[in-house]
């Protein structure tokens, strides 16, 4: 199946985008999700007697903002930066790679 450059320019456009879909996705739901969690642990703990500070300070309202923040992080960098490390259209070049090893491997 060959693609002219517009089609092929236009796959690799519109993968970039899902990808960016995907993150600004994975990050409201971050947002949401943990903003929700936090806000029942803190009035939780405040109903037991704890005070505003002590609440909002406690490592069970921060910890899943931590570790969920770590995978988001790896997110960002796998959508931001990595592209720009091994170049936008590497995913074509190694599928390029692949083939031809393979037709190689075949006629051998």
């Amino acid at each position: 199946m060959n693609y002219s450059d517009k089609e092929r320019a236009y796959l690799n456009a519109q993968n970039r985008v899902e990808k960016l879909r995907n993150f600004y996705i994975h990050l409201a739901v971050y947002l949401v999700i943990n903003g929700v969690i936090s806000t029942a642990k803190i009035v939780r703990n405040m109903q037991n007697g704890e005070s505003f500070q002590e609440a909002f300070f406690d490592w069970g309202a921060f910890g899943l903002w931590t570790l969920w923040g770590i995978g988001l992080a790896i997110h960002a960098f796998s959508v931001f930066v990595l592209p720009s490390i091994l170049g936008h259209n590497w995913e074509e070049e190694k599928i390029k790679q692949f083939m031809e090893e393979e037709e190689k491997n075949n006629f051998n």
